[in-house]
């Protein structure tokens, strides 16, 4: 049985072990963060929402994701 290699991300401050060879794309369905909602910047640079699935994520990835929030 093949063991599976973990690699230290973090996510908005927080370091977070994650399975590599992991995409952006699944890490976010499992947080369950609305990509309609949010802004994704990973490792400073703003994401375009219709590439996450194709950014796999490496050792010490910092995601941001930031929430929109509506005012007036």
């Amino acid at each position: 049985m093949k063991k599976i290699k973990k690699i230290k991300i973090k996510i908005n401050g927080k370091i977070k072990s994650i399975n590599e060879g992991s995409n952006l794309s699944k890490l976010l369905n499992h947080l369950k963060i609305p990509l309609n909602k949010v802004a994704i910047e990973l490792n400073e640079e703003i994401i375009d929402k219709k590439k996450i699935s194709k950014i796999n994520l490496k050792k010490n990835d910092n995601i941001e994701v930031v929430h929109f929030i509506g005012g007036g």
